[in-house]
């Protein structure tokens, strides 16, 4: 990223209105003020992680994957910028082929490394476990995410539907060893 610029006015109220906006859940809107604000401000790390932010809630997944593949050379060690990235790896979870759910999966892995109680990351790689089927790894990650926050109900629900499978699915090994012999 280049050399940072002096302060520049239009720049603080792009970056301020798109940051509200984003919060508010106006991401098209805060999309469009922060990527003027990044065009003005490059090197500002934070414009670049609100925007890759809205890039993702616009479903913008790979120019969010090119600016925080950048930003993750100036910021290696903030779970922000890993989090953002694995969510802009995954894109479409109903989409995601294999080689961008591993990706997905390490850029989370890297975020809870930097922040182990890094919000809805684990859950995050839950649903992706889940979705390969990987019951064992899904439930793993859904404890996990417990863990880091025992009111996600969300991470509970899933979790025991989990928890049923597995049960059925012993049941029915169970049945079927009994049915050999």
């Amino acid at each position: 990223m280049s050399k940072p610029r002096q302060d520049n006015p239009d720049f603080d109220r792009l970056f301020r209105e798109g940051t509200r906006l984003l919060h508010a859940g106006r991401a098209e809107r805060a999309r469009d003020l922060l990527d003027e604000a990044h065009a003005l401000r490059p090197d500002h790390a934070d414009a670049a992680l609100n925007l890759s932010g809205a890039l993702i809630l616009t479903r913008k997944f790979r120019r969010a994957v090119r600016l925080l593949e950048d930003l993750v050379e100036v910021q290696p060690d903030n779970p922000m910028v890993w989090t953002n990235l694995g969510a802009a790896y995954l894109g479409n979870p109903v989409l995601a082929d294999d080689r961008m759910q591993r990706r997905a999966i390490e850029a989370f892995k890297q975020a809870l490394e930097l922040n182990p109680a890094a919000p809805n990351v684990a859950y995050n790689i839950g649903l992706i476990y889940r979705d390969r089927g990987d019951i064992e790894r899904a439930l793993h990650w859904f404890q996990r995410a417990l863990q880091a926050n025992p009111a996600d109900k969300d991470a509970r629900r899933i979790l025991r539907r989990l928890q049923d499978q597995q049960e059925q699915g012993d049941t029915a090994s169970d049945d079927m060893d009994g049915a050999k012999s």
